[in-house]
């Protein structure tokens, strides 16, 4: 329903908080106004019945009748005047402008006579804020304005010829001047009636404003996050919230598309593994179906190749089904470990006594090529949390593989063990890398050290080019290429969508320059900076929770060595040195069962020196 938007329910809210409170200013600045008008008023007739009493104080001593009825007629008959009269004590009208009153009595309770008479007795003293009334003569007729102003008894009073007044008596008589209230009213009317537009028209302004602000600031986000979470209740885990501010909602829509990509993530690890499973099981029944075939072939032409030793042709064809035999029977075998590469079964284990147990398996190959094994193992290493036949596995695979490279040189392998400290920035590489549209910045074509590189567009007023960062967490040996001085005007930007890649609002706490900013999935942001010199990097997750103590085995060999060129793409599967002798699937499951203990392997190597391999796992894996 329209009424449960709750845009719609804060507008109104703060519409109506408006219009109460302009309301009851709209109320009292009428009311001020009217107030003040009305003492304008009120002061300018208490001014006038001053002057009058003055001016004719000394008609009455001498009892000039004519002037003092002339004074009042001429002054009467102004247009603001609407009648002046005097009353004696009695509440005769002696003098007015309205000359058929004269001679008429006024009744106490009038509103000119009872504020005097109101205790039932003449007051002798009147104060000047109670001399004045507003009142209508009929129901139908304007305002008017009353000044009632004592007329009081002095000594020139008593003391003159006529002696008309005794001493004793304090008031001789009232000035009544009455004037209309006809323009001050319709003055207060266009005040009251202006207020009131003025008050419409904020109230109306107000209201487009707040509701256009509301709109804009709060009820299109939460619908663009309703919208979105329909979305992702349909399965579209793709669907993103533009985010275009930094305020809380805008905090909310960043936390909701980190929660589809963390959600999308899991996904697609569920279904990496449901697929690993399916390949495991189809790799197992594959290794079942040809491996009893396999059996069977090369125990038949193996017994025929012993009876054979009198027949060169017959046997030199029987040797070569025998090796091929043996050949496909070591690659079911090798794609049998690649695909079933699954969760490892971590215990505590001492890395030496694993050394140890992968030497006894390979001792009669090595002794057989006359190839000597040099163990040169710490002692004092802490136990790690492995899976204990994995890394036997690794360890296996790595000697063997030096073995092959040493072939019949009659040389060595040397296996060594120790504990190091390292930080993130040496060891830790960054494999994936993704902008705020979810597009990967890791590019495979550009490889730095053998790794893929991180590729961001740079854009200046000038120029604009490709970037390529070294993918090591920490490292400053990128290729920048062509690119300018990082300043405000260099932006960084994805080279599939353009989305900027600055962290707005933040800079380098090092050298203040401006930092680029990129996602790891489940791993949080990396940011860095790009001006020469600085180097300086960030990614929080990993700082906050790095364990720096590492156990690093070497497994080295004084064989062929391996070609520079050949070294990127050693543990990729199917990659391999050996020619047909080799699957290309040792290192790559080397490299996964390393890389599930949360470890790192590299190799060092040189042709015609021989191939260092460098493994390093983590003490509190």
């Amino acid at each position: 329903m329209l009424t449960d938007k709750i845009g719609l329910k804060l507008t109104f809210g703060v519409v109506l908080t408006i219009l109460v409170v302009i309301g009851i200013f709209a109320f009292f600045n009428v009311q001020s106004q009217k107030n003040s008008l009305l003492t304008e008023v009120e002061r300018h007739a208490n001014q006038l019945s001053d002057h009058l009493k003055s001016d004719m104080g000394y008609d009455m001593l001498h009892n000039d009748r004519e002037r003092i009825h002339d004074g009042i007629r001429r002054i009467g008959n102004q247009e603001d005047i609407d009648r002046i009269r005097i009353l004696n004590k009695s509440g005769e009208i002696i003098y007015s402008s309205d000359l058929s009153e004269i001679g008429t009595m006024v009744d106490m309770q009038t509103e000119s006579c009872y504020r005097c008479h109101s205790a039932g007795e003449p007051l002798e003293r009147l104060e000047e804020k109670q001399r004045t009334r507003i009142f209508r003569p009929h129901e139908d007729s304007p305002r008017l304005l009353g000044i009632i102003n004592p007329i009081y008894n002095q000594q020139s009073c008593w003391d003159a010829a006529c002696h008309a007044h005794s001493e004793s008596q304090t008031v001789l008589g009232v000035l009544d001047v009455t004037m209309p209230l006809t323009e001050v009213d319709r003055t207060i009317q266009k005040s009251r009636m202006a207020v009131i537009a003025l008050t419409v028209t904020a109230i109306l302004l107000l209201s487009l404003m707040v509701g256009f602000m509301v709109r804009r600031w709060i009820d299109r986000p939460v619908q663009e996050l309703l919208e979105a979470t329909r979305h992702v209740a349909g399965g579209n885990l793709a669907y993103r919230v533009e985010v275009e501010r930094n305020d809380e909602l805008g905090m909310l829509a960043r936390s909701f598309n980190n929660m589809t990509d963390t959600l999308a993530e899991a996904r697609m690890q569920l279904f990496q593994s449901d697929k690993l499973a399916s390949l495991g099981r189809l790799a197992a029944g594959v290794a079942h179906e040809i491996n009893n075939p396999l059996t069977a072939v090369l125990t038949n032409s193996s017994y025929l190749l012993k009876r054979s030793k009198n027949q060169p042709e017959v046997s030199e064809d029987l040797q070569v089904i025998v090796s091929e035999t043996i050949r496909c029977r070591e690659i079911v075998k090798s794609l049998l470990d690649f695909a079933r590469q699954t969760t490892p079964k971590k215990r505590k284990a001492d890395i030496n006594e694993i050394v140890h147990r992968a030497a006894k398996v390979i001792e009669n190959q090595l002794s057989l090529g006359q190839v000597e094994l040099v163990m040169d193992l710490d002692a004092e290493l802490p136990h790690v949390t492995v899976d204990a036949n994995q890394i036997q596995q690794v360890f296996i695979n790595l000697m063997v593989n030096a073995a092959d490279a040493i072939g019949e040189n009659n040389g060595t392998i040397k296996v060594s063990s120790r504990l190091v400290k390292l930080q993130p920035t040496e060891v830790l590489q960054i494999k994936r890398a993704l902008c705020r549209k979810r597009h990967d910045l890791v590019d495979r074509k550009i490889q730095i050290d053998g790794k893929p590189a991180i590729t961001m567009r740079f854009r200046s007023k000038k120029q604009t080019g490709l970037i390529h960062l070294n993918p090591m967490y920490g490292s400053n040996e990128h290729q920048l290429n062509d690119m300018p001085e990082v300043d405000a005007d260099l932006d960084l930007q994805c080279p599939d969508c353009s989305t900027s890649l600055i962290a707005e609002g933040e800079s380098c706490p090092e050298c203040g320059s401006p930092i680029y900013s990129f996602e790891v999935p489940l791993k949080g942001l990396v940011q860095g900076c790009l001006d020469k010199g600085c180097g300086w990097g960030h990614w929080e997750q990993v700082d906050s929770a790095w364990d720096d103590e590492f156990i690093e085995v070497r497994v080295e060999d004084d064989g062929c060595g391996i070609p520079r060129s050949q070294i990127p793409k050693l543990f990729e599967p199917f990659a391999t040195t050996k020619g047909q002798k080799g699957t290309g699937l040792g290192l790559a499951v080397t490299w996964g069962i390393v890389d599930n203990h949360n470890g790192t392997i590299s190799v060092k190597s040189e042709v015609g020196e021989g191939t260092t391999f460098i493994i390093r796992i983590p003490v509190g894996t």
